[in-house]
Parts: C-alpha cells; sequence; structure tokens
C-alpha cells in the first residue's frame, strides 16, 4: 500500500519533468498560459478587494479600537486566498479542458506508442463538449461540499472537519485530472469514481502531491498541466487494459 502511495505521488513530479518535453510543449503552453492570466488576474483583484475592505473596516471603528482592522485584515486575507484558489482553479480547468484532453492524447502517444488505442482519436465534437464534464465535476464537488461545510459549524464533530477538508480536496484533484486520460479511453464521470476507488492508494498519493504543490508559490501555475501528463502516464503504465 505504502508503495502505491509513494508511487501515485511520484506521477506528479514525473509530469513536471515532462513538461518541457518535444511534442508536448505547443499543448503544455495554452493552459499554462491560461492559467497564469486567470490566477494573475484572480491576484489582483483580490488584492484590490482586500485593499478597500480594510479602509472600509477602519472608517467605521471608533480610534480606540482601530487596532482591530489588523485582525480582520490577515483573517479576509486568507479567506480571499481561499475563494480565489477554489474559483480560479475551477475556471482554469474549465476553460483548458479541450487542450487538457489532447495533452492526454498525445502524453499517451508518446509513452506507448506501439500500443493501439482503446478509443478513437478526440474529435472537434468531443473537445467542445469537454467543458461540460467539468460542469458535472463542479456540480459533484457543490454536492459534497456543502455537508462538509455545515460539519464544519457543528461543535465537538467540527475537530475533524479539516483533515476531511483534506481528503476531499485530494480526492477532487484526482478525480480532476484521471478524467483527462480515463475520459479519453471511455470512461463516464460514474465509471472513474468507482475505477478510482478501486485504485485508492494511487489516487490518494497522486492527488496529496498534486494538493501539496498547488500549496508552493510560482510551481502551482505548473500544476494543471503537470497533473494532467502524470494522471496519463499513471493510469496508462499502471492500467493499460482500462478502456
Amino acid at each position: 500500500m505504502s508503495r502505491s502511495l509513494l508511487t501515485g505521488a511520484g506521477y506528479v513530479l514525473t509530469g513536471l519533468r515532462w513538461l518541457p518535453k518535444t511534442g508536448l510543449r505547443g499543448f503544455v503552453a495554452i493552459p499554462l498560459l491560461l492559467n497564469t492570466v486567470l490566477f494573475g488576474a484572480g491576484i489582483w483583484w483580490s488584492t484590490g478587494q482586500i485593499e478597500r475592505f480594510n479602509q472600509y473596516v477602519q472608517g467605521l471603528l471608533p480610534t480606540w479600537l482601530a487596532w482591530l482592522h489588523w485582525l480582520v485584515w490577515p483573517l479576509f486575507i486568507l479567506t480571499a486566498l481561499v475563494v480565489v484558489f477554489y474559483a480560479f482553479t475551477v475556471v482554469a480547468n474549465l476553460i483548458a479542458a479541450p487542450f487538457n484532453g489532447l495533452l492526454a492524447e498525445r502524453v499517451e502517444r508518446l509513452a506507448m506508442p506501439g500500443a493501439p488505442r482503446p478509443v478513437a482519436a478526440l474529435n472537434w465534437k468531443e473537445l467542445a463538449l469537454s467543458p461540460l464534464a467539468e460542469v458535472w465535476k463542479l456540480l459533484y464537488f457543490i454536492g459534497w461540499a456543502i455537508p462538509l461545510l455545515l460539519l464544519s459549524f457543528v461543535p465537538v464533530v467540527n475537530a475533524i472537519a479539516p483533515v476531511l477538508w483534506v481528503l476531499f480536496s485530494v480526492w477532487m484533484l484526482a478525480l480532476e485530472y484521471a478524467d483527462y486520460p480515463l475520459g479519453n479511453r471511455g470512461l463516464t464521470f460514474r465509471e472513474q469514481r468507482r475505477f478510482l476507488r478501486q485504485h485508492w492508494p494511487l489516487t490518494l498519493g497522486f492527488g496529496g502531491m498534486t494538493l501539496l504543490l498547488t500549496l508552493i508559490p510560482v510551481l502551482n501555475f505548473l500544476v494543471m498541466p503537470a497533473a494532467v501528463i502524470g494522471a496519463t502516464l499513471m493510469w496508462v503504465r499502471e492500467t493499460p487494459d482500462v478502456g
């Protein structure tokens, strides 16, 4: 089990090493550019909003309580960063979905050049509909996030809420990026969830490393294409008969 966890985590790092690989650069550059622009815009926008909110709070507080805005400031920054992280991650994946599907297909061809394709090559209709899969994943995320959020307000029980949020984030990241190689092989969203549960040590290792890298500044801009590459290599090599 521990070996599978490390193996799953290692594929994300392999994805980082594959980013400059010949044959992938074009497919990597577009999602990377979109990710950089969106996250840059998110940081710029949230910084302005935080500054305005800070000034507003200072204006409301009497002079003798003016020091309180220094307590509100870090709390608001933390909240804003979490919101921006999740919101712009969803938007970036939604926009980049067609390119990520092409990237996954190209990685599979490079990883197993002599192997027959389990499904027909992607066509433009499938690429156009690929953002719809992101919407389904978003609805799935909301369906589980709301109960977890409510659980966070239940006394005593909320002590385990942070652990549940981490595990849920790991699961969602693994599911997000497994969709590209597994979707290319014809698996539906429901089938993908069942498949990932059957291989949960690999899934947990992969999602955990992906989550860790998303928390590292600058490096987080590279996570999306690296995770697509890593997920494709992992499921192609570890489970070549799927599809």
